[in-house]
């Protein structure tokens, strides 16, 4: 049982500044809390213990407000002293995990997915470096598709093609390690530098799923996240 996680919560927020105002946006409100409130609360709910917040900008407001703990959920920060991008936060974050393994969602994006679920591909697996949580969408043409043969991901294709396919839902099980195998630089982009860029020396295993699934840096999905992520939480998360 992976029982670590790691939040990437440094995001400025930009789209949504007339809701945010000058919050982080993971602090974005849903019907009265942040939004990142929820999403630990489901976190706690699927068994996660030990949580590490990868937080830059205005990241006093996530620590006045959570503390070093939230339920049952210890509590740690990784502070960013300037912009590293997804990859040298995750990096960064990494060094404060204690357990071989632990989860990495978005602080802004909302999977109601089945962590244990996802957890179990490492003992299918003889250990991978990277799980990918994939989801099957009626139309990919936004996002690109993964490609995926015998488990693994091979490769992605650009956006742009219509038709349904497999996209990446954007939460990931990461081995403590993998930065020292596969060396990076300061500051880069996980899913385009690390991700698409090494996917054929990484060969990450694909945890296909069809968890409900909401972006709140969209204007539009903001305002139906009001509605959906508290009956998420309330009412499906697992135990």
């Amino acid at each position: 049982m992976v029982t670590e996680a790691i939040v990437l919560a440094g995001g400025l927020g930009t789209r949504l500044r007339s809701a945010v105002n000058d919050l982080p946006k993971p602090m974005a409100p849903i019907a009265g809390q942040p939004f990142l409130a929820y999403l630990l609360r489901y976190l706690e709910r699927s068994g996660i213990r030990r949580l590490v917040l990868a937080v830059g900008y205005r990241h006093e407001a996530i620590q006045d407000f959570f503390g070093s703990a939230y339920g049952k959920l210890q509590l740690d920060y990784s502070v960013e002293e300037e912009l590293l991008g997804t990859g040298g936060g995750l990096r960064q974050a990494l060094q404060y995990v204690q357990d071989t393994y632990a989860f990495v969602v978005n602080g802004d994006t909302f999977l109601r997915l089945d962590y244990a679920a996802m957890a179990a591909m490492l003992d299918r697996n003889n250990g991978p470096e990277l799980v990918v949580a994939l989801r099957c969408v009626g139309d990919a043409s936004r996002y690109g598709r993964a490609l995926v043969s015998d488990g693994s991901i091979q490769g992605f294709t650009a956006g742009g093609t219509t038709g349904p396919g497999l996209i990446n839902a954007g939460c990931y099980l990461v081995h403590r390690t993998i930065f020292d195998r596969h060396p990076m630089p300061l500051k880069f982009s996980f899913e385009r530098d690390f991700l698409e860029a090494r996917v054929a020396s990484v060969r990450p295993v694909a945890f296909p799923c069809d968890a409900p699934f909401i972006d709140i840096g969209i204007p539009e999905a903001f305002q139906e996240a009001q509605t959906l992520i508290p009956a998420w939480v309330k009412d499906s998360c697992p135990r």
